[in-house]
């Protein structure tokens, strides 16, 4: 065994076996693969083989598009058949709610290049005969899907991995891992140890215990999973293969294996399996049978596919494989750990497994994946994701696989888990709640408990109605509004400034005062936007997004001057309140001894002051685009300012308002966010942020990036705002943009405008159409409503009351 590498991947399925391939193919020779077993011991041997290109994420499925085309390309160079069938695949819809979740879909795939097709109950039973279409309302064609021989491509991937170089060590565990001053890794195995300049885990079963050799607790849980597989039916006898089939109402999946049919189920009374520690003696094993979980969904199964329910069973699998929360991968490298990468919790290894090692092997050798990953980021997860809260969210995730996820649904598995300090003012208030990294945050406020409810839809639902209320109390008066669910930072220090200034894209504040600044990657790409504030000349308070919060500061850990900062996230340390509306102004002066006039607070202000007896950093800016103040106190200060508020702001008519009134306002300013608008695919200005980019400082990352897109006028793309001619359902985000009959684009947020009165959009579409005027549609449930580019913000567009 080779005692030096440049790369050890640990794990020997599907993923691991794609990340080997992917660096091979990308230029790195001297990369093993240590295997604790034989290839696709664990989870990749007995799975059902599946692969589709549909994902509510289009980034992923991007990703599957790639993975799925990939498999001629390791044929080819291996020798090896990954036993592709690609039959095409139905899905069936037996409501009208999921039948409008299709067509979003569909229309998802319009932009993706995806040829997807509606289709009618009796088109679909055409197509699959085997359904009773009694029980069913429409289906949606995908031609890119089937299934695949899971050992097939596994050992096609390592084949073709060898070819370029690698080495595979099988019965070859992997027991500790230990990091060197450099970075680098002793692995140490049971065969001998290797120093590696990057270790990979894709231990999939045994991630987590990869994990723990380097104090890592992955957010990932191993689920038993039952599929059958029937007798011959003679059905199926001189009859083209079957297509791939989902029966979402039934929680199912079906598709011809031989002579017979596979039936798997996410059944809803899942079960995990080896819930604290995975067994290393556990191999190419199945667990035993639990018909009598899973019978309701068969039950239903052999309702809505008879001919399945005459024959016999041949054989039913049952074995365990990894979610994540949220069930998608865990990639990337991980905050705190120096070359040390994931490639794990990949449960749809065969729809998924290729873009996986694409983006990882990319982001190793070029320091970017390439691709906008933010849905599979391992940093998406933080602290509070600890092993109890995976286990809730898994187990809610597996048994709602199959099932719709409304725009306005919220979750209710590990909740509440982390709360701030006002949560029981707010629940008083008659609040209706979201989560959000584990915290819960007010979404809108009914006027009555009664009435804190909400019906989930794709339609404009109860909340409309008082959502505008909210609005209306801003607009005309003053609203209050937690922000506790913020990302912040400290940085202080001698080199604080110069870090600040290298990491973010603006120049930084003057002492009192605060910026908006996007922060940019090597390429010039989004991958983040904040306010700084700076109070003193060493001292800078950072506000972003709370869910990249580890995003940012692996980012930052990677150009960390060695001495003279201190940077610290204080996300629950500092939580937040936001008055904001014309009246916030006269109800903060009575709290506070400084002057708030224009002249001496003016826009974009940041100080420390006392408000009441309560020492705070407030800021003169609102995302609701109207005048406002964000105020930020320790956590042992909220419940008493939060009061303050309240009682001071009775003669002004102070209002509480929530997240979606902020949404509401914030796309009437076409103020864009994080994970929306901005993401690492775009550039500051396809973005709207390029007046946020001062190139008249020469040391800032991306900087040359941004210099030489502009010099060549390479930014392909527009965001633009949109008024749409909606009937009862607005955008929410991923829908098609039409331009002249052809789609041209994508709707990055939308929502109803409940100050301008008007439905909403934000979108990118090419730049050559940034002007134009006519034309446009936007495709809403499968319906293409009219849509009117704007030439600025729908709602104040010359700024003159947030700056009033």
């Amino acid at each position: 065994m080779k005692t030096h590498a440049k790369v050890v991947v640990i794990g020997g399925g599907v993923v691991g076996a794609s990340v080997l391939y992917h660096l091979t193919k990308a230029g790195w020779r001297d990369v093993v693969l240590l295997e604790r077993a034989e290839l696709t011991s664990g989870s990749t041997w007995h799975a059902a083989g599946g692969m589709h290109t549909v994902n509510g994420d289009p980034n992923v499925a991007k990703l599957q598009q790639y993975t799925i085309e990939l498999y001629k390309e390791i044929e080819a160079i291996s020798g090896q058949s990954c036993g592709v069938h690609l039959t095409g695949g139905i899905m069936l819809a037996g409501t009208q709610s999921r039948l409008d979740w299709l067509k979003l879909a569909q229309a998802r795939g319009r932009y993706l290049g995806m040829d997807l097709e509606m289709l009618s109950v009796d088109e679909a039973e055409k197509l699959f005969p085997l359904m009773d279409k009694s029980h069913f309302v429409g289906g949606m064609y995908d031609p890119m899907e089937g299934h695949c021989d899971p050992t097939g491509v596994t050992t096609a991937y390592a084949k073709s991995a060898q070819i370029g170089g690698a080495t595979i060590e099988r019965q070859t565990r992997v027991t500790d891992l230990q990091p060197r001053p450099d970075g680098t890794w002793d692995v140490i195995t049971e065969q001998g140890n290797i120093h590696a300049e990057h270790v990979v885990n894709a231990g999939g079963l045994w991630a987590r215990e990869v994990g723990r050799m380097v104090g890592l607790e992955l957010p990932l849980l191993a689920m038993e999973h039952h599929y059958l597989i029937t007798d011959d039916m003679p059905e199926l006898v001189g009859q083209k293969e079957q297509l791939h089939c989902i029966d979402f109402e039934g929680e199912i999946y079906v598709r011809q294996e031989r002579g017979g049919m596979l039936l798997g189920t996410y059944e809803k009374a899942g079960v995990p399996w080896s819930e604290r520690e995975t067994p290393w003696d556990f191999g190419q094993n199945l667990l035993p049978n639990d018909l009598d979980r899973i019978a309701p969904e068969l039950e239903v199964g052999f309702e809505h596919f008879p001919a399945i329910g005459r024959v016999g069973i041949r054989r039913i699998i049952n074995g365990p494989f990894t979610f994540a929360p949220d069930g998608n991968p865990l990639v990337g490298p991980v905050k705190g750990l120096k070359n040390f990468w994931v490639a794990c919790a990949c449960m749809a290894g065969f729809s998924q497994g290729g873009g996986v090692g694409l983006a990882l092997a990319n982001w190793m050798v070029d320091g970017d994946p390439g691709y906008d990953i933010w849905g599979m980021d391992v940093s998406r997860y933080g602290d509070w994701a600890t092993m109890a809260y995976t286990n809730a969210k898994v187990r809610e995730n597996y048994s709602r696989r199959f099932r719709i996820r409304f725009p306005n649904e919220e979750l209710p598995a590990a909740r509440p888990l982390r709360t701030t300090p006002i949560y029981d003012r707010l629940d008083d208030a008659n609040a209706v709640f979201g989560e959000y990294c584990g915290l819960e945050h007010p979404l809108w406020f009914a006027p009555t408990k009664a009435e804190a409810v909400e019906t989930f839809t794709f339609h404009r639902s109860e909340s409309h109605a008082h959502v505008a209320a909210e609005c209306k109390a801003v607009r005309e008066g003053v609203g209050l509004l937690e922000t506790s669910n913020y990302g912040k930072f400290e940085v202080s220090g001698p080199n604080a400034g110069a870090f600040l200034s290298r990491v973010m894209a603006n120049a930084l504040p003057a002492i009192g005062r605060m910026v908006l600044t996007p922060m940019l990657n090597e390429r010039g790409k989004l991958i983040g936007d904040f306010t700084v504030g700076r109070y003193a000349a060493d001292r800078f308070f950072v506000v972003g997004t709370y869910a990249a919060e580890s995003y940012y500061m692996r980012w930052f850990e990677q150009h960390l001057p060695e001495t003279g900062i201190t940077l610290r996230p204080c996300a629950m340390e500092y939580t937040g309140l936001s008055i904001a509306g014309p009246q916030s102004r006269a109800l903060l002066q009575t709290l506070v001894h400084d002057d708030l006039s224009t002249a001496a607070f003016p826009f974009m202000t940041f100080r420390k002051m006392d408000v009441g007896m309560i020492p705070a950093l407030v800021g003169r800016v609102s995302f609701t685009g109207d005048l406002g103040y964000e105020i930020w106190v320790t956590s042992d200060y909220q419940r008493a300012l939060y009061d303050l508020l309240v009682k001071a702001g009775e003669p002004f008519g102070l209002k509480p308002f929530g997240g979606r009134a902020l949404h509401s306002m914030r796309l009437e300013k076409g103020f864009g966010t994080w994970a929306r608008e901005f993401r690492p695919i775009y550039g500051p200005d396809e973005a709207g942020m390029g007046r946020f980019v001062s190139m008249k400082k020469n040391d800032f990352i991306g900087r040359d990036a941004v210099a030489t897109s502009r010099a060549s006028g390479d930014a392909p793309l527009r965001l633009l705002g949109f008024t749409v001619d909606a009937a009862t359902a607005d955008a929410i985000g991923d829908e098609p943009i039409w331009h002249d009959g052809k789609v041209v684009g994508w709707v990055s947020s939308g929502g109803f405008g409940h100050s301008v009165g008007q439905s909403l959009a934000l979108g990118y579409v090419p730049a050559r159409l940034a002007s134009a005027t006519e034309g446009f549609e936007i495709e809403i449930i499968g319906d293409r409503r009219p849509a009117t580019r704007l030439d600025g913000p729908a709602f104040d567009p010359t700024g003159a009351r947030m700056r009033a």
